[in-house]
């Protein structure tokens, strides 16, 4: 079955609500975090537990949900796109009313673990999704209009959630949280199959697992994986660290925080159709160079600057959030391009190795005693490895389509 009958058979979505409905599913990460970042500091004294411990429940659910992604991808590939949507999104509403109740930080980490693993079906469909039913070019326009407009969930979420503490207390995040987990579970009982019976993988569920392992042997599809994964090792540094930075450090209130933090997203929420708009014709070799360099200057910037004031902080860091959504477009379709057939299963190392990386910067970003500093220093490293690793891709005889 080709694209556009993937498409046809929408009879209850349609093409714009599917295109809606992709772009719900690429907000789930963000509003799942970003909710309720401006009530972390607050909720370490209601809970009476460190910052770290605190911190736990990001980290939980991103190590989790980097987990349910590598699962769930290749089960979609053997049971089909709407059974698995219908598993995530289900886990998903669930999980999200049992973080709304929990009594202590111990049993709102373990739901944290539930909702990731159910996100990561929801995101690992998401991105199959694209490809099942758009190629080419306008694979790489619905890539961008769908970032872009996923994008107002980093603005608004924190927004909302400090709104939100003006009403309640941090339980409300999590009941928007479970609101959103059933809209997408109805859109899922709306949606229409788009992987034909014929392409389903026929063989046992290890067997579906292990085509993990057929993908991460195309060395042309993991090596650009590897390279702009780097971006989330630092990005998600700083959604752990962001609420410290401006409440604690900078000693802001948690509304003006939000500000800060929605401007930045603002800002970035515009990369994907910037790249649309100028950038596609850019030769693509020198518009990855660029956007590492650009790396290098914002990590420099933040290390020798940022600790000044909250403007010079943002000023520094805005730049490298930027650089990383004008990028994205460019990296999933290159990313994909490089992968015929298992598409779940790419979908899956694209989203869950980007995720690892995350999991991994929010440890480290946790460590520095001067977290300005060490936030900058990550920046700057991810940067700086990129353009060593981009320039050994280049220069070897590692195929990738689309660059080389």
């Amino acid at each position: 079955m080709n694209v556009q009958q993937n498409i046809e058979k929408q009879k209850y979505l349609g093409k714009p609500g599917l295109i809606f409905f992709i772009t719900l599913m690429n907000m789930f990460i963000p509003l799942s975090t970003d909710l309720y970042l401006p009530a972390l500091p607050s909720m370490s004294e209601v809970f009476h537990v460190s910052s770290a411990l605190t911190n736990l429940t990001l980290v939980a659910f991103f190590f989790f949900y980097a987990v349910g992604t590598l699962f769930w991808g290749p089960m979609s590939d053997k049971y089909g796109r709407k059974k698995i949507l219908l598993i995530g999104s289900g886990l998903y509403a669930a999980s999200s009313m049992t973080c709304a109740l929990a009594p202590t930080i111990f049993v709102l980490i373990a739901a944290r673990v539930a909702q990731g693993i159910g996100a990561g079906a929801i995101t690992a469909v998401s991105m199959a999704l694209i490809k099942d039913c758009f190629s080419g070019k306008q694979r790489e326009t619905i890539l961008a209009i769908v970032q872009t407009v996923a994008g107002l969930a980093p603005m608004l979420a924190p927004v909302v959630g400090a709104m939100l503490l003006l009403l309640t207390d941090w339980r409300g995040s999590f009941w928007v949280l479970t609101g959103a987990g059933l809209a997408c579970l109805l859109l899922s009982i709306l949606y229409q199959e788009t992987l034909p019976e014929n392409e389903k993988f026929e063989g046992s569920v290890l067997g579906s697992i292990g085509r993990l392992f057929a993908v991460g042997k195309n060395v042309s599809f993991m090596v650009p994986c590897l390279i702009f994964s780097l971006y989330n090792l630092a990005f998600m540094g700083y959604i752990s660290m962001s609420s410290y930075i401006y409440v604690t450090y900078f000693g802001l209130s948690e509304q003006v925080y939000s500000y800060f933090f929605a401007a930045n997203a603002a800002l970035s929420m515009i990369g994907p159709m910037i790249y649309v708009r100028f950038l596609t014709g850019m030769n693509k070799k020198k518009f990855a160079y660029i956007c590492f360099i650009g790396y290098v200057i914002c990590g420099a910037m933040l290390m020798l600057a940022g600790h000044w004031a909250p403007i010079l902080f943002w000023i520094g860091f805005a730049p490298f959030s930027l650089l990383g959504t004008i990028s994205r477009p460019f990296s999933t379709n290159i990313m994909l391009e490089q992968q015929s057939g298992d598409t779940g299963s790419a979908s899956s190392l694209i989203n869950g190795v980007a995720t690892i990386f995350g999991s991994v910067g929010m440890v480290c970003a946790s460590m520095w005693s001067n977290i300005i500093f060490g936030l900058g220093f990550m920046i700057f490293a991810a940067g700086a490895v990129s353009i060593i690793g981009w320039s050994l891709l280049l220069h070897s005889s590692v195929p990738c389509r689309g660059v080389k």
